[in-house]
């Protein structure tokens, strides 16, 4: 599995920790499951944001980077995510894209942009025969969303609008490091299929993401990839196919029915909720309430039922004995492997919650079986 990181300007919001949960139960069910898991994570740690954010507040950007990486990693393991074996950041990897657009110059499915003061590198839109597979998007509708998420469209000298950037030549005042085109830096897409084709190869299981990655950068980071391998939609004999199997994506998140984002100050993160002594767990209870998949707002008042829901889980977890927990815990498993369907599968928890904490039960062994699936497969702590 590979999930795209964040790009380390600012503090984990609730966004954030949405889709990384997501993608945490995936790697949690595929353990419980009995499968090995190779999990790898990018870090955008130098990128057009970082430069502006640094410059803004007077900051050298490593500097800033460095700091807001460790607040990141410091949230993930508050919030229990289990961390991926591979965390990479793009500046630990320059060489591993400088040697990827060299063989995407090389098949020409790469070119150089020579009008203007800076030779950029450019990605063919049209060196893959099915561009356009991952997000199902048409013409007009990628050139839309292309321009709004960084793409520039209207660049002189390229030979499509659409075609992506690979790498940026070196501009006064900016990071740049050396390549046999010219000192610059890497492009955004490129570096994830820089960075999955070196640790887990091409053809791998879930490539994961917020859904406002679907276009333009999974898109381009599927077809940079295919591009150097000769993949395509129909595996050959040699079974070189899509750069991944599945593409998934996790919702938005909006608070108080507006949508969270920098532009409108209203991210909430989750160093200030952990600060103001709100559990980890119930975070992830709050966030696990709405399914993966939908933009979903988050309130105090969701916050308020997840609180309430995790006490009275930790009660039924200190019981001397409950109800029979197998078919509970089978349930939990069987909504969870439906595409990760979390309300389904806390409503399994909280029927057994609610049949221990009114009734009780004769089996000694079902409140610990309980906490462990809980602890196990939401990554929810029922441990005072």
């Amino acid at each position: 599995m590979y999930v795209c990181g964040i790009t380390p300007y600012d503090a984990t919001h609730l966004g954030h920790a949405a889709t990384y949960l997501a993608f945490d139960l995936v790697c949690r069910l595929w353990l419980d499951a009995g499968h090995e898991v190779h999990y790898t994570q990018n870090i955008t740690d130098v990128d057009d944001p970082l430069l502006e954010r640094a410059e803004r507040d007077d900051r050298d950007w490593r500097a800033l980077a460095a700091e807001q990486i460790e607040l990141f990693r410091t949230d993930m393991a508050a919030l229990r995510v289990l961390p991926p074996q591979d965390y990479v950041g793009v500046t630990e990897s320059i060489d591993l894209v400088v040697a990827m657009v060299e063989k995407l110059l090389a098949n020409q499915s790469a070119y150089v942009v020579a009008e203007g003061e800076y030779p950029d590198v450019y990605h063919r839109v049209g060196a893959t025969e099915d561009f356009g597979y991952v997000s199902g998007y048409d013409r007009d509708e990628m050139t839309r969303v292309f321009r709004e998420r960084g793409g520039d469209p209207d660049r002189p000298g390229k030979a499509d609008p659409l075609d992506a950037l690979l790498w940026r030549a070196a501009r006064p005042g900016e990071p740049s490091w050396p390549s046999p085109f010219g000192p610059g830096r890497p492009g955004w897409h490129v570096e994830c299929s820089a960075i999955a084709l070196d640790r887990i190869g091409f053809g791998f299981d879930v490539q994961g993401g917020g859904a406002d990655l679907v276009f333009p950068h999974h898109e381009f980071s599927a077809a940079h990839a295919q591009a150097q391998v000769g993949g395509c939609s129909v595996p050959g004999a040699d079974g070189r196919g899509r750069f991944a199997r599945n593409y998934v994506h996790a919702g938005m998140i909006g608070l108080d029915g507006e949508k969270m984002s920098k532009s409108l100050g209203n991210l909430v993160f989750v160093s200030k909720l952990r600060a103001a002594g709100v559990d980890p767990s119930a975070i992830r209870l709050a966030l696990f309430a709405g399914h993966y998949r939908a933009d979903r707002s988050w309130d105090q008042n969701l916050l308020a039922q997840a609180q309430a829901r995790l006490s009275r889980w930790r009660q039924a977890a200190l019981l001397a004995s409950g109800p029979s927990a197998q078919g509970a815990v089978a349930r939990l498993r069987e909504h969870l492997a439906n595409d990760l369907d979390t309300p389904r599968g806390i409503a399994a928890v909280d029927s057994w919650v609610a049949e221990a904490l009114a009734y009780g039960g004769s089996d000694p062994t079902a409140p610990a079986l309980v906490a462990t699936a809980v602890d196990a497969l939401l990554g929810v702590s029922l441990g005072s």
